[in-house]
């Protein structure tokens, strides 16, 4: 009997629905890997699918889900941009990206990077949630030449806090990003 119940309450939990654990979840953003269909969002939120489409899903609406996608909930701490004191032009507009859209919340970019050529040195006055959308090697170099590569693939996403300078040069693979400024 008691071997019973313990199948039983195994198979229960088996088919229980459990939340899925964020991919990030911070004081500005909790973010979401998904597949399917999820219910009305409790915060303003930016829905970014694989495919390379981004929307913004105000509170209380359902988002529209087609494939794996990132819901990113945006959460009411809201952090003013640092002053660019740098010397090099803010991270965006740059070449290689087109502005997606832009509300009193987020500005979300769509960014491709050509191998071998370098981005514009740049200052990020904002945080960002990066959805990289291919698989390829990014090099970040500051302005006093410290270099880091890092590998990402389709489905990395990534927060990034502002107030960094430095350039990016895709060293291999492709790579495309959706990227959403935090307001």
């Amino acid at each position: 009997m008691v071997q019973l119940l313990l199948l039983c309450m195994m198979l229960f939990q088996a088919a229980s629905p459990t939340a899925s654990k964020p991919v990030i979840d911070n004081d500005r953003v909790t973010v979401q890997d998904v597949s399917s269909s999820a219910p009305a969002q409790p915060t303003d939120a930016v829905i970014v699918s694989l495919s390379g489409n981004a929307a913004f899903v105000p509170k209380g609406t359902a988002p529209k889900i087609t494939g794996r996608s990132f819901v990113i909930n945006l959460k009411d701490h809201s952090v003013p941009p640092i002053e660019n004191k740098s010397g090099y032009p803010l991270a965006f507009p740059r070449p290689g990206t087109k502005k997606v859209f832009e509300n009193d919340r987020v500005i979300v970019w769509d960014s491709t990077w050509t191998p071998g050529v370098a981005t514009p040195m740049h200052f990020h006055d904002k945080d960002v949630v990066v959805v990289f959308l291919e698989d390829g090697d990014l090099k970040s170099t500051t302005p006093d030449g410290k270099e880091v590569v890092n590998k990402y693939t389709t489905g990395t996403v990534r927060f990034n806090q502002r107030d960094r300078t430095h350039t990016e040069t895709l060293m291999n693979g492709k790579q495309r990003a959706i990227i959403t400024e935090l307001k």
